[in-house]
């Protein structure tokens, strides 16, 4: 028999929220101790759910107990929140979520708390009152971390409020087509014929397809022949914007886990495409992608801000510059990190993502395109990035997304939720010839 579900939610959220661990690496985890496919996919449930309405559990559970548990006992504390939970936001049948989770609280070792554990949860069964947060705290009531609310308050202040509502909502299952194998109105009719429900919202995107529920892609047709990727909608875009040519030089300078890079190949298949990352780990996802999709690239480890380490002179004609960030334009995919990154965070990121920046702008021909990118929505990453260096770099000229419906003067800002996609940032910089 398997591990209890929710002794296995409790230790994730555990690993997440007090010892750092990403959702990434604590779920998989925890989903490797029960065979069951249905099993696993209501252990993410959980620990999605619990680490979306956090701040609003523990409001919850700070009205019903003198005090929270501590030290060991933690664990047990995120056991309340996974009963809780279930209780407010599942369908699962009130006496199953509180039996099982009081049976889970045997496993963490707290048998001598399954009284208090039933307690609580049989009065938030009783009590709906509980949950209400007109007059909490904004992190409370928009379960977001109070730096994070300033920060887009400052930043939109007409519609910060939609973003943090957006990042409480699931993502859909996007795919992108691989338009080198198959016609995407090809493979629609294929996912008809399937039985499987989809819709195809954006005119400006033809390979972007979105299914109307998630199910697991490598049931789904022309999986393991590459018909298609899993690729948000927002991120889509970046091969399209980068519009790379066949016999091109083209560097994706953080390329793991290798969708862009396909993306690129997929529309350009005869251009020269070099795939660096500096996570060795991450590069084998990159492989696996580039060959379930039949493509070939120059695999590098190395580092975009070392350019010293790994290039061989040759300058290139597209750069697709897709930086590490926040990633809180995908706070509603990852919704630990909300929780993981600190404001401290912001300021160290944008000095490394101008290091790679300046370090790469280098490496690019004159009469080429730099496309800088980040899953971002906080200016100081984005607008105020590329303001800067378009200050510091003469032959820089920026160029306007074809796609931006608004006049934006640094760059094309996507927020969660537009078309249903992530939070993503675009600036297109030509590199001017000189003379």
């Amino acid at each position: 028999m398997s591990a209890n579900l929710r002794a296995l939610a409790a230790r994730c959220c555990f690993d997440v929220v007090d010892c750092g661990l990403s959702l990434s690496e604590a779920l998989p985890k925890a989903q490797a101790q029960t065979d069951n496919t249905l099993d696993k996919a209501l252990l993410q449930e959980i620990c999605f759910g619990v680490l979306r309405y956090l701040p609003q559990l523990e409001a919850v559970c700070s009205q019903l107990m003198s005090k929270p548990l501590i030290k060991q006992l933690r664990p047990l504390q995120f056991l309340l929140y996974v009963g809780i939970y279930q209780l407010k936001f599942m369908r699962i049948p009130d006496h199953a979520a509180i039996s099982e989770t009081v049976d889970a609280a045997r496993e963490l070792k707290g048998q001598s708390l399954t009284k208090l554990i039933n307690g609580v949860l049989r009065n938030v069964q009783r009590n709906s009152e509980l949950f209400n947060f007109d007059t909490a705290p904004a992190a409370v009531k928009y379960n977001h971390p109070g730096w994070l609310i300033t920060a887009l308050q400052q930043a939109y202040p007409d519609n910060w409020q939609t973003i943090l509502d957006a990042n409480q909502h699931k993502a859909p299952l996007w795919l992108r087509v691989n338009v080198s194998k198959i016609n995407p109105t090809d493979y629609a009719a294929a996912l008809t014929r399937a039985g499987i429900d989809y819709t195809r919202p954006v005119a400006d995107l033809p390979a972007a397809i979105k299914l109307a529920q998630a199910q697991d892609v490598t049931s789904l047709p022309g999986y393991l022949d590459g018909w298609f990727s899993v690729q948000d909608l927002s991120a889509q875009y970046a091969a399209v914007l980068l519009n790379a040519q066949d016999g091109q030089q083209v560097l994706d300078a953080c390329c793991a886990p290798g969708g862009k890079s396909c993306h690129i190949l997929e529309l350009a298949p005869q251009a020269e495409l070099t795939a660096l990352d500096k996570d060795p780990k991450r590069l084998l996802r990159v492989h696996d992608n580039l060959a379930r999709l039949g493509f070939n690239a120059n695999v590098i480890a190395a580092d975009a801000a070392v350019p010293d380490s790994w290039w061989q002179g040759q300058q290139f004609d597209r750069i697709l510059l897709d930086v590490p960030c926040s990633a809180t334009g995908v706070v509603r995919r990852h919704p630990d990190i909300r929780w993981l990154r600190k404001k401290a965070d912001i300021a160290a990121l944008a000095e490394l993502q101008q290091q790679i920046l300046s370090q790469c702008w280098q490496l690019l021909a004159p009469g080429g395109t730099l496309l800088y990118a980040t899953c971002s929505v906080l200016p100081e990453e984005n607008q105020q990035q590329i303001a800067q260096f378009l200050q510091q770099h003469s032959d820089a000229q920026l160029q306007p997304a074809p796609q931006q419906l608004s006049s934006q003067p640094f760059g094309w800002q996507l927020l969660p939720g537009e078309q249903d996609g992530d939070g993503f940032f675009y600036a297109i910089l030509h590199k001017k010839i000189a003379g």
